[in-house]
């Protein structure tokens, strides 16, 4: 060979690359189920109902001062008052009215309409592929 056909050595340079590919799928699903159920239940009141009873009660006695108001026991006692007139003026008590409490409790049945929500969730399968 001579000088003139000397020819540069050639080197190859190699580079190696990878490439990352990526796939989105299912992994899991869950379905989800909702319904409403209604009951009836009752509730129990105990009402309570005040009323009066007025008995009117005949006195007629001769009083010098007007009495009050005043109660005995679960009885209210109003006096009533009438002048008469006489040769002198004097005050009588007529009748008194007495008025008693007295208190009825009645029970009562409503019904309640009552709401309650459930929820069940399943796994859905998936197939070999990952896919539904």
């Amino acid at each position: 060979m001579t000088e003139n056909d000397v020819r540069p050595a050639k080197i190859s340079v190699l580079e190696e690359t990878f490439r990352v590919n990526k796939s989105v799928r299912d992994a899991d699903r869950l379905l989800i189920n909702t319904s409403v159920e209604e009951r009836t239940e009752f509730a129990d009141i105990e009402l309570r109902i005040g009323d009066a009873l007025i008995e009117r009660v005949p006195i007629n006695e001769i009083v010098d001062v007007a009495p009050g108001m005043r109660e005995e026991g679960d009885t209210i006692i109003v006096p009533i008052l009438e002048e008469i007139m006489v040769v002198e003026k004097r005050l009588v008590l007529k009748e008194e009215i007495h008025i008693r409490r007295r208190e009825v409790v009645q029970h009562v049945r409503e019904p309640v309409q009552l709401r309650s929500e459930t929820v069940s969730l399943e796994r859905a399968p998936l197939s070999p592929t990952g896919e539904k």
